[in-house]
């Protein structure tokens, strides 16, 4: 549980990191950094609506058990994927403009004396991670609370240390290769997800008499030794579950939603992708 938080909450905090340090490029570039602070302002204040909703969320989910607690796992899970296809979508339509619309955004703020714009910009950006790197983890954290929280201490000092590199290193960013990357990285993620959703949503519909026929069925079952390391319960294992949706014995409405997904999702993927280039490029 550690590495699985660790690696969500990375993700999640770089990419937010990344957009503030955008943001505070741009503000140094133009003179105006004066105006950071409005940025340090929105970022603060989505950091804090973010902690608050994962308090009410893990308050709430704590209290459920049984179907409750299985439908709750698979809707959470599904708002999940929603969110990362959500942002798979939007980084493959702005990969090649996103920087540029970014600092238009930016100098309409700043020329027209609202500041405040500054602060919003940050604190949507940051608000939209916030939030799903809470959707992400809150079914682990009940499953391993302080493994889960060290996991997120160390990923929010790793991209601490990583967004302090990138701001101070001699090159610059390829922004297209980032959401390229990073686009690759959710659809895995996000077809976990949705296999994880049907999953539960399959559980639901069997704790409350609902009969999904095939569907509801189990595929197979792989026998794996308990001790071993690809046990859903064993070191591999259960990060591959958490990251990937990994299961030894899938449901066949399970298969079907996962690589329905991939079909689609990746598909689409594939072609907003091409050509374009990957290559990190030096500042004028």
């Amino acid at each position: 549980m550690p590495i699985a938080s660790f690696i969500i909450t990375f993700r999640e905090a770089l990419e937010a990191a990344l957009i503030v340090g955008i943001v505070a490029a741009y503000l140094k570039k133009v003179g105006h950094s004066e105006a950071t602070r409005y940025l340090y302002l929105g970022t603060g204040g989505a950091v804090g609506l973010s902690v608050a909703f994962a308090l009410i969320l893990q308050a709430f989910y704590g209290g459920l058990a049984g179907a409750y607690e299985s439908l709750f796992e698979g809707l959470t899970a599904l708002a999940a994927t929603g969110f990362l296809t959500y942002m798979i979508f939007w980084m493959a339509k702005n990969a090649r403009k996103y920087k540029g619309e970014l600092e238009r955004k930016l100098e309409l703020a700043l020329t027209s004396g609202q500041l405040l714009g500054v602060a919003a910009i940050a604190f949507i950006a940051v608000f939209r991670e916030g939030i799903e790197t809470v959707l992400f983890l809150t079914a682990i954290f009940f499953i391993d609370p302080s493994g889960t929280a060290l996991g997120i201490l160390f990923g929010i000092g790793a991209v601490t240390v990583v967004a302090i590199a990138i701001m101070k290193t001699s090159y610059r960013l390829n922004l297209q290769s980032f959401f390229k990357y990073a686009s690759m990285v959710l659809v895995v993620f996000a077809a976990g997800l949705v296999s994880f959703a049907a999953h539960e949503l399959a559980e639901t519909a069997d704790a409350l008499g609902i009969n999904l026929g095939i569907l509801g069925q189990q595929a197979f079952n792989v026998n794996v030794a308990p001790t071993s390391m690809f046990n859903e319960e064993g070191t591999l294992g259960s990060l591959m579950s958490t990251l990937l949706g990994y299961t030894l014995s899938p449901e066949w409405i399970r298969l079907a939603v996962y690589f329905g997904y991939w079909l689609l999702i990746g598909g689409y993927l594939l072609l907003s992708y091409r050509g374009i280039s990957t290559r990190v490029v030096r500042p004028a």
